[in-house]
C-alpha cells in the first residue's frame, strides 16, 4: 500500500537487485496467502497491523542477531572466503573464477543459510524474471558451484541436496 509500488514489489526487486539487508514487511494485509507471498519473495520477517512495538523490536533484534551478510562483508567457510564488496571468491587463497550469476547463487545460499532453498525461490532470487531456466539448467548451475567451493564435490559439505525439496547451504 505504498504510493508508486506495493511492498511485494519492492521486496521482490530489491532481492533481484541482490540487495542483502534484512526486510521486515509491515502491513495490514493479513491473509495467510499474502504472508507466505512475502516471505517467499524475500523478506526475512512479516508483521501486521495493529503490531505491539515492543514485539516489532524484539523482531529486528532477532533478525540482527541472524547476522545477515551485508556488501562489503567477508563471509568465510572451510577454506572459502567470499567478499561480498568486491564480488570475488577466494579458496585456499587462490581467486576462484566466477560468473555473476555463480556468485549471485552462492550469495543467495550464504544469506539464507541453513534453510532449504527450492527451485522455485532460486528462480525467484537469481535468476531475471524474464527467463525460465529448467530443471536441468539449474542443477547444472548448482554442479559448477559445488566444483568450486566444495572439497569433494561428489559428496558435498557446504551445498547440500534436500532430496524433493531444493538445497541447503552449511556454511
Amino acid at each position: 500500500m505504498l504510493p508508486r509500488k506495493d511492498g511485494l514489489t519492492v521486496c521482490r526487486e530489491l532481492r533481484h537487485a541482490g540487495v542483502l539487508t534484512p526486510i521486515i514487511m509491515l502491513t495490514a494485509k493479513a491473509h495467510e496467502a499474502e504472508k507466505v507471498i512475502g516471505l517467499e519473495l524475500g523478506a526475512d520477517d512479516y508483521v501486521t497491523k495493529p503490531f505491539s512495538p515492543l514485539e516489532l523490536r524484539a523482531r529486528v533484534k532477532a533478525i540482527l542477531r541472524r547476522g545477515a551478510v551485508e556488501p562489503g562483508d567477508v563471509y568465510r567457510f572451510g577454506d572459502v572466503e567470499v567478499d561480498f564488496a568486491r564480488a570475488e571468491v577466494r579458496r585456499a587463497g587462490a581467486a576462484v573464477d566466477m560468473t555473476p550469476l555463480e556468485f549471485k547463487l552462492l550469495a543467495t545460499f550464504v544469506r539464507r543459510r541453513g534453510r532449504v532453498l527450492t527451485r522455485e525461490r532460486l528462480l525467484d532470487e537469481v535468476w531475471r524474471p524474464d527467463s525460465s531456466p529448467t530443471d536441468r539448467v539449474i542443477n547444472n548451475h548448482i554442479m559448477n558451484l559445488r566444483r568450486k567451493i566444495e572439497p569433494d564435490a561428489g559428496n558435498p559439505r557446504y551445498l547440500i541436496s534436500v532430496r524433493g525439496m531444493g538445497y541447503r547451504f552449511e556454511g
